[in-house]
């Protein structure tokens, strides 16, 4: 059978395919980026992938106009909160990644610690914040230097280090704009890393070192000032640890599909999880690609086999 042929087999029964991507989101512009990568991807492997982007087009149009299955690249509120789930259930379009209960959890870092933690998930302890807690008392309990951060937001946005008692009250301000729930989070100090997760498996771990600056928006998206490091370069029983617990994440808070764990490993070996990513990125600074081509498996078809999970379910 020729390439093409094979592709041909491969890739009818997807039907009609939309890319969500863009979306009404603070992480709109990287939703584009990534959209536009795996619509690529899907195109060059011959699925019949249309962009669709919520925020131009009403979501019910994907119905009337015949798609078949949605690959979401939406980052962020109602890309990633279970809103645009929900949708898609309705109108029963299967589409990747988590369904609605899980997307709405891992969404919110406050209820994915609860979650964690009944589990047994190693995370970072934590208090949530409202307008005029005693700030003392909180770094009294979690000590300096500590991060805040909104509750249900993605990208890093609204994320600040706090290294002193004075800037405590505008780092609050910062993260409150973006939603009312704010989350205070003891700082875990050692290395960045992440965790993928592809259907069942955990693929390899991806090393992040920032050269300058924290690992925030920017740097993520649009500088060369990181490096990446996939193997991760740390010890192998260190690194099955944190693929078995990356899978645990995982699965008790229901995901499916795909999925990215954000963890942080301190100098003794042990390691602290800080979120989960149910739509993670696909840019060409993504971490879930990288972590895929350590394993083998190229971009095109790790865009083909998150298409073909997608679900009702």
């Amino acid at each position: 059978m020729s390439g093409e042929r094979a592709v041909t087999e491969a890739t009818r029964n997807f039907g009609k395919v939309a890319v969500l991507m863009g979306g009404p989101s603070a992480e709109r512009e990287i939703s584009l980026l990534s959209g536009n990568a795996v619509l690529a991807a899907l195109r060059s492997q011959g699925v019949d992938a249309h962009a669709f982007d919520p925020a131009e087009r009403p979501v019910w149009a994907l119905a009337e106009e015949g798609f078949n299955r949605a690959f979401i690249t939406l980052h962020g509120r109602f890309g990633e909160d279970g809103t645009v789930q929900g949708a898609l259930q309705v109108m029963k379009i299967p589409f990747t990644g988590s369904g609605v209960m899980a997307s709405a959890i891992a969404m919110d870092k406050w209820r994915t610690k609860l979650v964690w933690l009944a589990a047994g998930v190693p995370t970072p302890a934590y208090r949530m914040l409202v307008p005029g807690c005693d700030y003392a008392s909180v770094i009294d309990e979690l000590g300096l230097p500590l991060i805040i951060k909104p509750a249900r937001e993605g990208s890093s946005l609204g994320v600040t280090k706090v290294r002193n008692a004075a800037e405590f009250a505008a780092a609050f301000e910062a993260a409150h704009r973006l939603d009312p729930l704010v989350i205070a989070e003891q700082f875990v100090s050692g290395q960045e890393m992440t965790a993928a997760v592809l259907g069942d498996k955990a693929l390899p771990l991806v090393r992040i070192e920032p050269l300058k600056g924290e690992y925030d928006y920017q740097n993520k998206y649009f500088t060369d000032d990181v490096r990446y490091h996939c193997p991760a370069g740390i010890a192998p029983e260190i690194e099955e640890a944190i693929q078995s617990d990356a899978l645990k994440a995982f699965q008790v808070l229901g995901c499916r599909g795909w999925g990215r764990a954000d963890l942080i490993l301190r100098e003794d070996g042990s390691y602290s999880f800080l979120e989960m990513n149910t739509a993670p990125g696909m840019t060409g600074h993504s971490l879930v690609p990288m972590a895929a081509r350590t394993a083998g498996l190229g971009f095109e078809q790790l865009c083909l086999d998150i298409l073909e999970q997608a679900s009702l379910d």
